[in-house]
């Protein structure tokens, strides 16, 4: 039998109309947009406002989206993996609610908390079902609502995280197109430099966690920044030899979007030229779950089959990986309404 391979045949994604720019954030934070710029690249990032809106709100756009491009109606989903570190609730997952509310009744679903790396080990899961040949479709989607968990005093996280998500469809393919190769790694002794203390079993919520903040992000920013670039660029390093890839190879370096020091210093080191590098923080911050999807949303009229992309991923824990992807299909005669480009 051929070897069964996933393939990615649409993408999706959302980001909210609200802007916060470095602007606004002066006054919220007593920081200013040349220090945000400076250390981050970014100017704005997007804000999910409205009583009662959640994540799944995020994921509900980016779903329909793209079962339009695929021309599928939401109940001929099998599966819906969302990665998130920012659910609805605590249970049941975000991926049951999404299916309720986009009538997606015949999919399962499960949420992975990844952090930043969500988006590639769940979109790893979703390959293995397909490459099992028990699924025809598998739907991904990475999506956060960070402004939930973020302090808007805190001028470390205020200013580098912003709300969005974007997703995928996961088809067989025997043709050699789709994820070719991953690879996942974790070191948790990194989890004491980026968490969020309270709310879990360790410390459940009560007025003096709430009262001490407990349940925003802490971030030390100095221990993240080095071991996210050198892990970055050893893994994706690793995933090209084992694949054969050289630099001239690749079409598209398509990097978590943690903020625009650890993008170009990732790609420097890898020495793929700037052009081949999908980058969108400076619009949307750093999305968490959301950056990879959103990148492969902002540029897929840029895609064509055939392209080699690599795909490379850092977040809280520490949890990092890199996948291979051949391209399916030509971005730019996506149409469908709705798409992002037209």
């Amino acid at each position: 039998m051929d070897k069964i391979t996933a393939a990615i045949t649409a993408v999706g994604g959302y980001v909210p109309e609200d802007l916060l720019t470095n602007r606004e954030l002066e006054e919220m934070a007593q920081v200013s947009d040349e220090w945000i710029v400076s250390r981050s690249g970014i100017r704005e990032r997007r804000i999910l406002k409205g009583e009662g809106k959640a994540t799944s709100d995020i994921c509900v756009p980016v779903a329909l989206e793209i079962c339009r491009k695929r021309g599928i109606s939401p109940d001929a989903i099998e599966a819906l993996i969302v990665a998130t570190i920012t659910p609805d609730m605590p249970m049941p997952c975000t991926a049951n609610i999404v299916t309720d509310k986009i009538g997606a009744r015949n999919a399962w679903g499960i949420d992975v908390n990844a952090a930043c790396a969500g988006f590639l080990y769940a979109m790893d899961i979703g390959a293995r079902f397909i490459e099992s040949g028990r699924y025809r479709n598998v739907m991904v989607i990475g999506a956060d609502k960070m402004s939930a968990v973020i302090d808007y005093t805190d001028k470390t996280t205020c200013s580098i995280f912003g709300d969005g998500g974007g997703g995928v469809l996961l088809e067989p393919n025997h043709e050699g197109y789709g994820v070719l190769d991953s690879i996942l790694q974790t070191d948790g002794s990194g989890a004491r430099y980026l968490y969020i203390k309270a709310g879990g079993s360790a410390l459940p919520a009560n007025a003096a966690t709430v009262g001490e903040r407990a349940h925003y992000v802490y971030m030390n920013g100095g221990p993240i920044y080095k071991q996210a670039v050198h892990s970055l660029e050893k893994v994706a390093r690793e995933l090209m030899d084992r694949n054969g890839l050289t630099v001239q190879d690749i079409s598209w370096l398509v990097p978590h979007q943690a903020n625009k020091r650890i993008v170009d210093a990732v790609s420097r080191q890898l020495g793929i030229a700037t052009e081949k590098v999908m980058l969108n923080v400076d619009r949307y911050g750093n999305t968490t779950a959301g950056t990879i999807p959103l990148c492969m949303w902002d540029y897929e009229h840029q895609l064509r089959k055939n392209d080699k992309l690599v795909l490379a991923t850092f977040g809280a824990g520490f949890m990092w990986g890199s996948s291979y992807i051949r391209w399916a299909y030509d971005g730019d005669a996506v149409t469908a309404p709705g798409s992002r480009h037209q």
